[in-house]
């Protein structure tokens, strides 16, 4: 009866698997990011649209990387931190300082650098940092790690 069993439930991880998507597009559009140019911008957000606007920007963050390489992970485990912080202070007044400067991708996006992404850590382009001479939002240079100590 375990192979019986065991095949049936194969049979039922193929079904599942083959009907996914073989490719993920992420949304159909960016409508709450394509409204954003600064933090400012997110504050007239209703409390239940900041889940939307954090897929938008996953989703935006994902394509920048894809075009021109740099730190991904990071990048994508605050999203919703970034979006939470841009919700709640209001930067720069309030200065946010990233601990690891790889994560500041969604930052420089929902900061009015969205449309500079494809220059990021290109030359000429976006820092693939903070950068205190690339935006008042960023107040503090930092690299790879340590920088709230």
């Amino acid at each position: 009866a375990a192979p019986r069993a065991r095949a049936s439930a194969d049979a039922s991880h193929a079904d599942v698997v083959g009907a996914l998507p073989v490719v993920y597009r992420g949304p159909n559009g960016t409508p709450l990011l394509d409204m954003i140019a600064s933090p400012a911008d997110i504050k007239r957000l209703a409390p239940t649209q900041l889940r939307q606007l954090a897929m938008e920007l996953r989703h935006e963050t994902l394509c920048a990387v894809s075009q021109t390489g740099g730190h991904l992970g990071s990048s994508l485990g605050v999203v919703e931190l970034t979006v939470a912080l841009h919700y709640v202070f209001n930067a720069p007044e309030d200065p946010i300082c990233w601990d690891v400067s790889h994560q500041v991708y969604p930052h420089k996006i929902l900061t009015g650098r969205r449309a500079r992404m494809s220059t990021l850590r290109q030359k000429g382009g976006l820092s693939g940092f903070a950068k205190r001479s690339e935006s008042p939002y960023d107040p503090f240079g930092s690299g790879h790690s340590s920088t709230s100590i």
